[in-house]
């Protein structure tokens, strides 16, 4: 009873802030996503991301293990996805990249602070920067057969990653005042994310349900096997060992819709699988916890 309770505490403001974008939208509101996102992204995300490096009293090494763990762990979830989608006779530009990338920003990060604190925000970050970089390069390859080295070096996120890696090898840290100024910046981006992602799911429009929930569960699985298999593999403590599982098995990202969209897939086929994947994480995701808590 208290471990259901303690998920319960864990998960519920999560979903509640979605539930207030998804309620917004429904209520004929205005918000307006490319917005709220181009700020998420190019600097409230990149500033959370910065501050919870430098300050993490996590060692270096054990950052390094838990990044080799997350590379290892996608390309296991890459190679499942490519088979399934041969077998399922899918198709691969609208279907491999929401397989393999999940919503490590705007359900992940948050997950992780509820549920392991400060160190395990410093943990999640980065493995949403090893899976945003991904995603960058491998994920717009396979969307619209085309990446770019250039986009990933310029994105803001992959710099305050890199920076804030710098700070923390280094042990260095900025003026106090630069500092509460940029994690008040950065405060913002999980209620801004997690209000965002229910907005977005209220806009989405979805077709072949029953496939998008086959594709959801073999997401959930596959994600869930190579975060314990690349975490037990690269020796992780527990708190690293638990982000890991979490972040490499939350649902598929709206970005991927958006990704779709721009370069010409299947993006209502992608929206089933966002819409779908969403609303079972809110049964996978506290399972998923009880099981890494």
């Amino acid at each position: 009873m208290n471990l259901a309770l303690t998920v319960l505490q864990i998960t519920a403001p999560v979903f509640i802030l979605a539930a207030v974008g998804f309620s917004w939208v429904k209520m004929g509101f205005e918000y307006r996503v490319e917005f709220v996102t181009r700020l998420a992204m190019t600097l409230a995300v990149p500033c959370l991301i910065f501050v919870a490096l430098m300050r993490t009293k996590i060692e270096p090494e054990a950052l390094a293990a838990l990044s080799l763990a997350t590379i290892s762990g996608y390309a296991m979830i890459s190679v499942i996805a490519i088979t399934m989608v041969k077998i399922m006779r899918l198709n691969v530009r609208t279907h491999l990249a929401p397989l393999i990338f999940g919503n490590t920003g705007n359900l992940g990060l948050p997950l992780a602070l509820f549920a392991f604190g400060e160190t395990g925000l410093g943990y999640a970050v980065v493995v949403f920067a090893v899976m945003a970089v991904i995603s960058f390069t491998l994920g717009i390859w396979i969307v619209s057969g085309g990446g770019s080295l250039a986009k990933v070096v310029k994105e803001p996120l992959v710099g305050a990653t890199l920076l804030g890696g710098l700070f923390l090898w280094q042990g260095w840290e900025t003026p106090v005042f630069l500092t509460n100024a940029l994690k008040m910046i950065g405060d913002m981006a999980i209620p801004m994310m997690l209000i965002t992602l229910g907005v977005a799911v209220g806009r989405l429009h979805t077709r072949d349900i029953g496939k998008a929930m086959i594709m959801a569960v073999i997401k959930i699985a596959i994600g869930v096997g190579a975060g314990i298999v690349a975490g037990r593999w690269f020796g992780l403590g527990p708190v690293a060992f638990g982000v890991l599982i979490v972040q490499l098995a939350t649902p598929v990202a709206v970005t991927s819709y958006l990704l779709a969209e721009k370069y010409g897939a299947d993006a209502q086929s992608v929206a089933g699988l966002v819409v779908v994947s969403t609303l079972m994480s809110v049964v996978s995701l506290p399972l998923i916890l009880a099981f890494v808590i």
